[in-house]
Protein backbone atom coordinates (compact mmCIF):
# COMPACT_ATOMS: atom_id res chain seq x y z
CA UNK A 1 0.00 0.00 0.00
CA UNK A 2 0.98 3.48 -0.82
CA UNK A 3 2.10 5.32 2.23
CA UNK A 4 0.42 8.98 2.48
CA UNK A 5 2.28 11.74 1.05
CA UNK A 6 1.63 15.30 1.73
CA UNK A 7 2.68 16.62 -1.76
CA UNK A 8 0.26 15.52 -5.14
CA UNK A 9 2.97 14.09 -7.59
CA UNK A 10 2.62 15.09 -11.20
CA UNK A 11 4.23 11.23 -12.17
CA UNK A 12 0.87 9.82 -12.45
CA UNK A 13 -2.38 11.75 -13.83
CA UNK A 14 -5.43 9.87 -13.06
CA UNK A 15 -9.18 10.67 -14.84
CA UNK A 16 -11.96 9.28 -12.73
CA UNK A 17 -15.19 9.36 -14.95
CA UNK A 18 -18.71 8.62 -12.95
CA UNK A 19 -22.08 10.30 -13.74
CA UNK A 20 -22.23 10.23 -9.99
CA UNK A 21 -20.58 12.95 -8.17
CA UNK A 22 -20.60 11.16 -4.83
CA UNK A 23 -18.48 8.04 -6.44
CA UNK A 24 -16.09 10.87 -7.75
CA UNK A 25 -15.50 12.42 -4.44
CA UNK A 26 -15.03 9.31 -2.68
CA UNK A 27 -12.50 8.39 -4.91
CA UNK A 28 -10.81 11.81 -4.99
CA UNK A 29 -10.58 11.30 -0.97
CA UNK A 30 -8.50 8.19 -1.74
CA UNK A 31 -6.11 9.71 -4.20
CA UNK A 32 -5.50 12.75 -2.57
CA UNK A 33 -4.88 10.54 0.31
CA UNK A 34 -2.60 8.41 -1.34
CA UNK A 35 -0.85 11.67 -3.44
CA UNK A 36 -1.83 11.25 -6.74
CA UNK A 37 -2.67 13.80 -9.68
CA UNK A 38 -6.61 13.30 -10.40
CA UNK A 39 -9.16 15.42 -12.22
CA UNK A 40 -12.96 14.34 -12.06
CA UNK A 41 -15.76 14.47 -14.64
CA UNK A 42 -19.21 12.74 -14.97
CA UNK A 43 -19.75 13.00 -18.68
CA UNK A 44 -18.64 10.42 -20.18
CA UNK A 45 -18.42 12.21 -23.74
CA UNK A 46 -16.39 15.07 -22.01
CA UNK A 47 -14.22 12.55 -20.48
CA UNK A 48 -13.26 10.85 -24.39
CA UNK A 49 -12.20 14.73 -25.31
CA UNK A 50 -9.89 14.85 -22.44
CA UNK A 51 -8.05 11.98 -23.31
CA UNK A 52 -7.64 13.47 -26.61
CA UNK A 53 -6.76 16.83 -25.74
CA UNK A 54 -4.75 16.13 -22.12
CA UNK A 55 -2.43 13.36 -21.16
CA UNK A 56 -3.69 11.14 -18.59
CA UNK A 57 -1.94 7.63 -17.35
CA UNK A 58 -4.85 6.58 -15.94
CA UNK A 59 -8.81 6.30 -16.16
CA UNK A 60 -11.18 4.50 -13.57
CA UNK A 61 -14.21 4.49 -15.21
CA UNK A 62 -17.76 3.50 -14.39
CA UNK A 63 -19.70 1.26 -17.05
CA UNK A 64 -23.59 2.07 -16.41
CA UNK A 65 -23.46 5.80 -17.81
CA UNK A 66 -25.70 8.23 -19.61
CA UNK A 67 -25.40 8.75 -22.46
CA UNK A 68 -22.77 5.95 -23.47
CA UNK A 69 -21.58 3.17 -21.33
CA UNK A 70 -18.42 3.08 -19.98
CA UNK A 71 -17.33 -0.08 -22.89
CA UNK A 72 -18.73 2.12 -25.60
CA UNK A 73 -16.09 4.93 -24.21
CA UNK A 74 -13.11 2.65 -23.81
CA UNK A 75 -13.95 1.95 -27.49
CA UNK A 76 -14.16 5.22 -28.94
CA UNK A 77 -10.82 5.83 -26.68
CA UNK A 78 -8.50 3.03 -27.98
CA UNK A 79 -9.07 4.22 -32.12
CA UNK A 80 -6.69 6.87 -30.86
CA UNK A 81 -4.62 6.11 -27.42
CA UNK A 82 -3.69 2.65 -26.27
CA UNK A 83 -1.63 3.14 -23.81
CA UNK A 84 -4.13 4.55 -21.19
CA UNK A 85 -4.21 2.50 -18.52
CA UNK A 86 -8.63 1.82 -17.63
CA UNK A 87 -9.72 0.10 -14.59
CA UNK A 88 -13.82 -0.28 -14.99
CA UNK A 89 -15.74 0.08 -12.06
CA UNK A 90 -19.53 -1.62 -11.63
CA UNK A 91 -22.36 -1.30 -9.41
CA UNK A 92 -24.36 -4.34 -11.43
CA UNK A 93 -22.51 -7.22 -11.80
CA UNK A 94 -24.87 -9.30 -13.24
CA UNK A 95 -24.75 -6.11 -15.82
CA UNK A 96 -21.23 -6.11 -16.24
CA UNK A 97 -19.46 -6.75 -19.95
CA UNK A 98 -18.48 -10.24 -20.59
CA UNK A 99 -14.86 -11.24 -20.08
CA UNK A 100 -14.20 -11.50 -23.83
CA UNK A 101 -15.43 -7.52 -23.80
CA UNK A 102 -12.78 -6.87 -21.36
CA UNK A 103 -10.00 -8.66 -22.88
CA UNK A 104 -10.70 -7.26 -26.61
CA UNK A 105 -10.66 -3.48 -25.75
CA UNK A 106 -7.55 -4.02 -23.39
CA UNK A 107 -9.45 -2.96 -19.95
CA UNK A 108 -6.59 -3.69 -17.59
CA UNK A 109 -9.17 -4.15 -14.72
CA UNK A 110 -12.21 -4.90 -13.42
CA UNK A 111 -13.77 -3.83 -9.78
CA UNK A 112 -17.10 -4.06 -8.10
CA UNK A 113 -18.27 -0.62 -6.36
CA UNK A 114 -18.22 -1.56 -2.54
CA UNK A 115 -18.73 0.80 0.66
CA UNK A 116 -14.84 -0.02 1.32
CA UNK A 117 -12.37 0.98 -1.69
CA UNK A 118 -9.31 -1.55 -0.24
CA UNK A 119 -10.03 -3.65 -3.45
CA UNK A 120 -9.98 -0.74 -6.14
CA UNK A 121 -7.07 1.03 -3.85
CA UNK A 122 -5.16 -2.59 -4.92
CA UNK A 123 -5.92 -2.24 -8.33
CA UNK A 124 -4.44 1.22 -8.53
CA UNK A 125 -1.60 0.46 -7.20
CA UNK A 126 -1.06 -1.69 -9.03
CA UNK A 127 -1.78 -0.12 -12.18
CA UNK A 128 0.31 2.63 -10.99
CA UNK A 129 3.50 0.24 -11.17
CA UNK A 130 2.88 -1.24 -14.34
CA UNK A 131 2.49 2.40 -15.71
CA UNK A 132 5.92 3.31 -14.40
CA UNK A 133 7.14 0.35 -15.74
CA UNK A 134 6.01 0.40 -18.86
CA UNK A 135 7.04 4.54 -18.52
CA UNK A 136 10.59 3.50 -17.77
CA UNK A 137 10.91 0.83 -20.71
CA UNK A 138 9.48 3.48 -22.94
CA UNK A 139 12.24 6.13 -21.55
CA UNK A 140 14.67 3.16 -22.36
CA UNK A 141 13.73 2.58 -25.83
CA UNK A 142 13.25 5.88 -26.93
CA UNK A 143 16.39 6.37 -25.41
CA UNK A 144 18.13 3.57 -27.23
CA UNK A 145 16.27 4.64 -30.08
CA UNK A 146 18.21 7.65 -30.09
CA UNK A 147 21.75 6.20 -29.54
CA UNK A 148 21.30 4.01 -32.26
CA UNK A 149 20.12 6.86 -34.37
CA UNK A 150 23.63 9.12 -33.53
CA UNK A 151 25.57 6.19 -35.33
CA UNK A 152 24.74 7.36 -38.48
CA UNK A 153 26.13 11.03 -37.83
CA UNK A 154 29.33 9.83 -37.44
CA UNK A 155 29.67 9.83 -41.41
CA UNK A 156 28.69 12.99 -41.71
CA UNK A 157 31.61 14.18 -39.80
CA UNK A 158 30.35 15.48 -36.62
CA UNK A 159 32.39 16.07 -33.89
CA UNK A 160 33.14 13.27 -31.08
CA UNK A 161 32.49 15.78 -28.73
CA UNK A 162 29.12 15.60 -30.07
CA UNK A 163 28.36 12.15 -29.72
CA UNK A 164 29.22 11.86 -25.93
CA UNK A 165 27.22 14.78 -25.58
CA UNK A 166 24.41 13.59 -26.85
CA UNK A 167 24.65 9.91 -25.46
CA UNK A 168 24.43 11.92 -21.80
CA UNK A 169 21.48 14.28 -23.18
CA UNK A 170 19.65 11.01 -23.73
CA UNK A 171 20.70 9.69 -20.36
CA UNK A 172 19.73 11.90 -17.81
CA UNK A 173 15.99 11.71 -18.22
CA UNK A 174 15.68 8.07 -18.02
CA UNK A 175 17.91 8.74 -14.64
CA UNK A 176 15.61 11.81 -13.70
CA UNK A 177 19.01 13.37 -12.80
CA UNK A 178 20.48 16.58 -14.21
CA UNK A 179 24.53 16.23 -13.80
CA UNK A 180 26.69 13.41 -15.21
CA UNK A 181 30.03 13.36 -17.15
CA UNK A 182 31.37 10.74 -19.38
CA UNK A 183 34.96 9.57 -19.23
CA UNK A 184 36.27 7.05 -22.43
CA UNK A 185 39.97 5.62 -22.80
CA UNK A 186 41.64 3.28 -25.48
CA UNK A 187 41.00 5.60 -28.01
CA UNK A 188 43.97 5.02 -30.93
CA UNK A 189 44.49 7.47 -32.85
CA UNK A 190 46.65 7.25 -36.28
CA UNK A 191 49.91 6.52 -34.66
CA UNK A 192 48.52 3.65 -32.68
CA UNK A 193 48.92 5.56 -29.61
CA UNK A 194 45.85 5.36 -26.69
CA UNK A 195 43.91 8.20 -25.86
CA UNK A 196 41.30 9.65 -22.89
CA UNK A 197 38.46 12.48 -23.56
CA UNK A 198 35.74 13.18 -21.06
CA UNK A 199 32.62 15.21 -21.83
CA UNK A 200 30.33 16.35 -19.06
CA UNK A 201 26.88 17.84 -19.13
CA UNK A 202 25.33 20.12 -16.30
CA UNK A 203 27.80 20.84 -13.19
CA UNK A 204 30.13 18.90 -14.75
CA UNK A 205 30.27 20.96 -18.02
CA UNK A 206 33.74 22.51 -17.46
CA UNK A 207 37.05 22.87 -18.54
CA UNK A 208 39.35 19.91 -18.44
CA UNK A 209 41.03 21.90 -15.82
CA UNK A 210 38.31 22.14 -13.54
CA UNK A 211 37.39 18.47 -13.93
CA UNK A 212 40.09 16.36 -12.26
CA UNK A 213 39.54 17.83 -9.09
CA UNK A 214 35.69 17.12 -8.51
CA UNK A 215 37.08 13.66 -8.50
CA UNK A 216 37.66 12.81 -5.06
CA UNK A 217 39.35 9.52 -4.17
CA UNK A 218 35.87 7.80 -3.32
CA UNK A 219 35.01 8.02 -6.31
CA UNK A 220 38.14 7.22 -8.32
CA UNK A 221 38.16 4.38 -6.45
CA UNK A 222 34.25 3.25 -7.14
CA UNK A 223 34.91 4.20 -11.02
CA UNK A 224 38.11 2.11 -11.22
CA UNK A 225 35.64 -0.83 -9.64
CA UNK A 226 33.34 -0.62 -12.16
CA UNK A 227 35.78 -0.88 -14.79
CA UNK A 228 37.40 -3.83 -13.51
CA UNK A 229 33.98 -5.51 -12.46
CA UNK A 230 32.27 -4.47 -15.45
CA UNK A 231 28.91 -3.90 -13.70
CA UNK A 232 26.92 -1.28 -12.99
CA UNK A 233 27.88 0.64 -9.45
CA UNK A 234 25.61 2.10 -7.36
CA UNK A 235 27.34 5.02 -5.06
CA UNK A 236 25.69 6.88 -2.61
CA UNK A 237 26.02 9.88 -4.87
CA UNK A 238 24.74 8.37 -7.96
CA UNK A 239 25.49 5.40 -10.63
CA UNK A 240 28.86 3.99 -12.32
CA UNK A 241 27.70 2.45 -15.66
CA UNK A 242 30.72 0.95 -17.31
CA UNK A 243 30.87 1.36 -20.98
CA UNK A 244 31.82 -2.62 -22.44
CA UNK A 245 31.50 -2.97 -26.08
CA UNK A 246 30.63 -5.97 -28.07
CA UNK A 247 34.31 -7.14 -27.44
CA UNK A 248 33.83 -7.45 -23.67
CA UNK A 249 36.10 -4.28 -23.64
CA UNK A 250 35.34 -1.46 -21.28
CA UNK A 251 36.26 1.19 -22.95
CA UNK A 252 35.30 3.87 -20.01
CA UNK A 253 32.49 5.31 -17.57
CA UNK A 254 29.30 6.98 -17.46
CA UNK A 255 28.64 8.61 -14.45
CA UNK A 256 25.17 9.98 -13.20
CA UNK A 257 24.80 12.28 -10.35
CA UNK A 258 21.53 11.51 -8.29
CA UNK A 259 19.14 14.23 -7.55
CA UNK A 260 15.53 14.24 -6.54
CA UNK A 261 15.32 10.87 -6.98
CA UNK A 262 18.12 8.23 -6.01
CA UNK A 263 18.90 6.31 -8.04
CA UNK A 264 18.47 3.20 -6.76
CA UNK A 265 14.77 3.49 -6.61
CA UNK A 266 14.86 2.05 -9.73
CA UNK A 267 15.13 -1.61 -8.75
CA UNK A 268 14.24 -3.57 -11.90
CA UNK A 269 15.82 -0.80 -14.56
CA UNK A 270 19.58 -2.01 -14.47
CA UNK A 271 19.36 -4.60 -17.03
CA UNK A 272 17.81 -1.75 -18.64
CA UNK A 273 20.57 0.79 -18.06
CA UNK A 274 23.28 -1.78 -19.12
CA UNK A 275 21.51 -2.17 -22.31
CA UNK A 276 21.62 1.50 -22.54
CA UNK A 277 25.25 1.81 -21.93
CA UNK A 278 26.12 -0.98 -24.05
CA UNK A 279 24.68 0.69 -27.06
CA UNK A 280 26.48 3.62 -26.09
CA UNK A 281 29.96 2.02 -25.94
CA UNK A 282 29.27 0.55 -29.55
CA UNK A 283 27.94 3.42 -30.84
CA UNK A 284 31.50 4.78 -29.46
CA UNK A 285 33.58 2.03 -30.67
CA UNK A 286 31.85 2.87 -34.44
CA UNK A 287 32.88 6.64 -34.04
CA UNK A 288 36.64 5.16 -33.21
CA UNK A 289 36.76 3.11 -36.22
CA UNK A 290 35.35 5.15 -38.99
CA UNK A 291 36.35 8.83 -37.30
CA UNK A 292 39.77 9.11 -36.55
CA UNK A 293 40.44 10.28 -40.47
CA UNK A 294 38.32 13.33 -39.43
CA UNK A 295 39.51 14.00 -35.70
CA UNK A 296 41.45 17.26 -35.33
CA UNK A 297 44.62 15.46 -34.00
CA UNK A 298 45.87 18.77 -32.48
CA UNK A 299 42.79 18.77 -30.38
CA UNK A 300 42.52 15.46 -29.04
CA UNK A 301 46.46 15.16 -28.24
CA UNK A 302 45.90 18.50 -26.33
CA UNK A 303 42.43 17.78 -24.66
CA UNK A 304 44.25 13.86 -23.53
CA UNK A 305 47.98 15.93 -22.33
CA UNK A 306 45.19 18.32 -20.50
CA UNK A 307 43.58 15.52 -19.21
CA UNK A 308 46.44 13.41 -17.82
CA UNK A 309 48.50 16.78 -16.53
CA UNK A 310 45.26 17.20 -14.15
CA UNK A 311 44.84 13.71 -13.10
CA UNK A 312 48.40 13.41 -12.64
CA UNK A 313 48.66 16.58 -10.30
CA UNK A 314 45.10 14.93 -8.08
CA UNK A 315 46.96 12.21 -7.50
CA UNK A 316 49.67 14.08 -6.69
CA UNK A 317 48.04 15.92 -4.21
CA UNK A 318 46.24 13.14 -2.95
CA UNK A 319 49.62 10.96 -2.45
CA UNK A 320 50.90 14.12 -0.39
CA UNK A 321 48.49 14.27 1.58
CA UNK A 322 48.79 10.80 2.73
CA UNK A 323 52.23 11.80 3.57
CA UNK A 324 51.30 14.43 5.36
CA UNK A 325 49.18 12.95 7.26
CA UNK A 326 52.33 10.69 8.93
CA UNK A 327 54.98 12.47 9.62
CA UNK A 328 56.47 9.48 10.17
CA UNK A 329 56.02 8.32 6.42
CA UNK A 330 56.54 11.78 4.96
CA UNK A 331 58.98 11.29 1.45
CA UNK A 332 58.30 7.39 1.73
CA UNK A 333 56.84 7.22 -2.03
CA UNK A 334 59.45 9.35 -2.84
CA UNK A 335 62.01 6.79 -1.68
CA UNK A 336 59.89 3.89 -2.86
CA UNK A 337 60.12 5.20 -6.27
CA UNK A 338 64.05 6.33 -6.35
CA UNK A 339 64.46 3.02 -4.80
CA UNK A 340 62.87 1.23 -7.72
CA UNK A 341 64.69 3.20 -10.50
CA UNK A 342 67.73 2.27 -9.24
CA UNK A 343 67.13 -1.50 -8.56
CA UNK A 344 65.21 -1.35 -12.57
CA UNK A 345 68.45 0.05 -14.19
CA UNK A 346 70.74 -1.81 -12.37
CA UNK A 347 68.87 -5.18 -13.54
CA UNK A 348 68.72 -3.78 -16.97
CA UNK A 349 64.85 -2.86 -17.44
CA UNK A 350 63.65 -1.66 -20.39
CA UNK A 351 63.05 2.32 -20.81
CA UNK A 352 59.20 1.50 -20.24
CA UNK A 353 59.52 -0.80 -17.20
CA UNK A 354 61.67 1.84 -15.28
CA UNK A 355 58.97 4.57 -15.92
CA UNK A 356 56.21 2.06 -14.72
CA UNK A 357 58.24 1.71 -11.50
CA UNK A 358 58.96 5.36 -11.38
CA UNK A 359 55.34 5.79 -11.32
CA UNK A 360 54.18 2.46 -9.11
CA UNK A 361 56.56 3.50 -6.83
CA UNK A 362 55.11 7.19 -6.12
CA UNK A 363 51.64 5.91 -5.80
CA UNK A 364 51.97 2.55 -4.59
CA UNK A 365 50.09 3.61 -0.90
CA UNK A 366 47.77 6.15 -2.80
CA UNK A 367 44.62 3.80 -1.19
CA UNK A 368 46.03 4.43 1.96
CA UNK A 369 43.76 7.72 1.15
CA UNK A 370 40.20 5.69 2.53
CA UNK A 371 42.12 4.67 5.73
CA UNK A 372 40.84 6.34 8.42
CA UNK A 373 43.12 8.54 10.34
CA UNK A 374 42.87 5.96 13.87
CA UNK A 375 43.88 3.26 11.98
CA UNK A 376 46.58 4.81 9.78
CA UNK A 377 48.24 6.91 12.56
CA UNK A 378 47.54 4.17 15.41
CA UNK A 379 50.71 3.87 17.71
CA UNK A 380 49.43 0.44 19.06
CA UNK A 381 49.30 -3.12 17.42
CA UNK A 382 46.41 -3.18 15.12
CA UNK A 383 43.80 -5.56 15.49
CA UNK A 384 42.81 -7.82 13.26
CA UNK A 385 39.74 -5.58 11.97
CA UNK A 386 41.57 -2.78 11.81
CA UNK A 387 44.80 -5.00 9.88
CA UNK A 388 42.40 -6.22 7.24
CA UNK A 389 41.52 -2.61 6.56
CA UNK A 390 45.00 -1.70 6.22
CA UNK A 391 45.10 -4.90 3.43
CA UNK A 392 42.52 -3.32 1.28
CA UNK A 393 44.79 -0.57 0.58
CA UNK A 394 46.34 -2.43 -2.52
CA UNK A 395 42.95 -2.94 -4.16
CA UNK A 396 41.88 0.58 -3.84
CA UNK A 397 45.13 1.93 -5.06
CA UNK A 398 44.49 0.04 -8.46
CA UNK A 399 41.26 0.98 -8.25
CA UNK A 400 41.85 4.44 -8.57
CA UNK A 401 44.99 4.67 -11.29
CA UNK A 402 42.66 2.29 -13.32
CA UNK A 403 40.20 5.09 -13.80
CA UNK A 404 42.95 6.30 -17.05
CA UNK A 405 44.11 3.81 -19.13
CA UNK A 406 47.37 5.57 -19.08
CA UNK A 407 48.22 3.95 -15.86
CA UNK A 408 47.47 0.73 -17.36
CA UNK A 409 50.53 -1.29 -16.11
CA UNK A 410 51.03 0.77 -13.04
CA UNK A 411 47.23 -1.05 -11.69
CA UNK A 412 48.90 -4.87 -10.59
CA UNK A 413 52.18 -3.55 -9.87
CA UNK A 414 49.99 -1.50 -7.26
CA UNK A 415 47.72 -4.25 -6.54
CA UNK A 416 50.39 -7.07 -5.94
CA UNK A 417 52.86 -5.23 -3.93
CA UNK A 418 52.02 -6.97 -0.83
CA UNK A 419 52.18 -9.87 -2.24
CA UNK A 420 54.73 -12.78 -1.37
CA UNK A 421 56.39 -15.71 -3.04
CA UNK A 422 55.17 -18.23 -0.03
CA UNK A 423 51.58 -17.06 -0.61
CA UNK A 424 51.13 -15.07 2.71
CA UNK A 425 50.77 -11.90 1.34
CA UNK A 426 47.91 -9.75 0.45
CA UNK A 427 45.33 -9.15 -1.01
CA UNK A 428 45.23 -12.24 -2.84
CA UNK A 429 47.84 -14.70 -1.54
CA UNK A 430 49.63 -14.65 -4.99
CA UNK A 431 52.95 -17.32 -4.75
CA UNK A 432 56.09 -16.79 -6.77
CA UNK A 433 55.70 -15.99 -10.67
CA UNK A 434 51.88 -15.37 -10.04
CA UNK A 435 53.05 -12.13 -8.81
CA UNK A 436 54.08 -9.43 -11.39
CA UNK A 437 58.32 -9.16 -11.34
CA UNK A 438 57.80 -5.26 -10.88
CA UNK A 439 55.28 -5.63 -7.92
CA UNK A 440 58.24 -7.51 -6.35
CA UNK A 441 61.06 -4.59 -6.98
CA UNK A 442 58.49 -2.36 -5.17
CA UNK A 443 58.22 -5.04 -2.11
CA UNK A 444 61.86 -4.61 -1.39
CA UNK A 445 62.22 -1.20 -2.05
CA UNK A 446 58.88 -0.78 0.37
CA UNK A 447 60.22 -2.54 2.97
CA UNK A 448 63.39 -1.60 3.27
CA UNK A 449 62.45 2.01 2.76
CA UNK A 450 60.06 0.67 6.45
CA UNK A 451 63.04 -0.61 7.47
CA UNK A 452 64.95 2.50 7.54
CA UNK A 453 62.70 5.49 8.79
CA UNK A 454 61.43 5.53 12.38
CA UNK A 455 57.68 4.64 12.97
CA UNK A 456 54.52 5.25 15.71
CA UNK A 457 55.61 1.57 17.10
CA UNK A 458 59.69 1.47 16.37
CA UNK A 459 62.75 3.22 15.67
CA UNK A 460 64.35 2.45 12.18
CA UNK A 461 66.78 0.14 12.24
CA UNK A 462 70.48 0.31 11.12
CA UNK A 463 71.41 -0.31 7.20
CA UNK A 464 73.20 -3.59 8.39
CA UNK A 465 70.10 -4.60 10.10
CA UNK A 466 68.13 -4.08 7.28
CA UNK A 467 69.90 -5.34 4.62
CA UNK A 468 69.87 -8.90 7.25
CA UNK A 469 66.11 -8.43 7.11
CA UNK A 470 66.11 -8.70 3.67
CA UNK A 471 68.01 -11.66 3.13
CA UNK A 472 66.25 -13.36 5.70
CA UNK A 473 63.13 -12.80 3.63
CA UNK A 474 64.56 -13.85 0.59
CA UNK A 475 62.23 -16.66 -0.74
CA UNK A 476 59.53 -16.08 1.54
CA UNK A 477 59.04 -12.53 1.66
CA UNK A 478 61.16 -11.29 -1.05
CA UNK A 479 62.22 -11.99 -4.40
CA UNK A 480 65.61 -13.94 -4.53
CA UNK A 481 66.91 -12.30 -7.92
CA UNK A 482 65.72 -8.59 -6.70
CA UNK A 483 67.07 -8.88 -3.05
CA UNK A 484 70.59 -9.75 -4.63
CA UNK A 485 71.02 -6.88 -6.67
CA UNK A 486 69.24 -4.41 -3.99
CA UNK A 487 72.01 -5.48 -1.77
CA UNK A 488 74.51 -5.20 -4.01
CA UNK A 489 73.58 -1.34 -5.19
CA UNK A 490 73.41 -0.59 -1.11
CA UNK A 491 77.13 -1.16 -0.98
CA UNK A 492 77.18 2.41 -2.11
CA UNK A 493 74.55 3.60 0.25
CA UNK A 494 76.14 6.67 1.43
CA UNK A 495 76.08 7.95 -2.28
CA UNK A 496 72.66 6.74 -2.37
CA UNK A 497 71.69 9.12 0.65
CA UNK A 498 73.37 12.02 -0.66
CA UNK A 499 71.38 11.56 -4.21
CA UNK A 500 68.04 11.12 -2.15
CA UNK A 501 68.79 14.51 0.03
CA UNK A 502 69.68 16.57 -2.97
CA UNK A 503 66.68 15.28 -5.12
CA UNK A 504 64.40 15.27 -2.34
CA UNK A 505 64.99 17.48 0.71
Amino acid sequence: MRKKRNIVSQDIRILIVDDEQGIIDSLSILLRRSGYYYEGVTNPLEAIEKIRNEHFDMMILDFLMVPIHGDEVVRIIRQFNTDLYILLLTGHKDLAPPLETIKALDIQGYCEKSDRFDQLQLLIESGVKSITMMNTIKQFRDGLNKILKSVPRIYQLQPLGSILEDILVELLPLLNSKNAFILVDNIIDQRETKKSIFRGIGKFKTDIADFMPMLDSQLLDEIGKAKITRQVNIVHTGIILPLVNEYNECIGVIYVESTESPVTDLSGGYKLIQIYAAQAASSLTNAFLHSLVNMKNEELSHTYEQLRIRYMDTIEALRQVVDTKDEYTRGHSDRVSYYCVRIAKAIGLSRDEIETLRIAGLFHDIGKMSITDDILLKCEKLDPKEYEEIKKHPIKGARILSVLSMFKDVVPVVKCHHERPDGKGYPEGLKGDEIPFLARIVSVADAFDAMMSDRHYRSRLDLKSAIKQLINGTGTQFDPDVVKYFVEMLKNYSSIEKELAVTYN
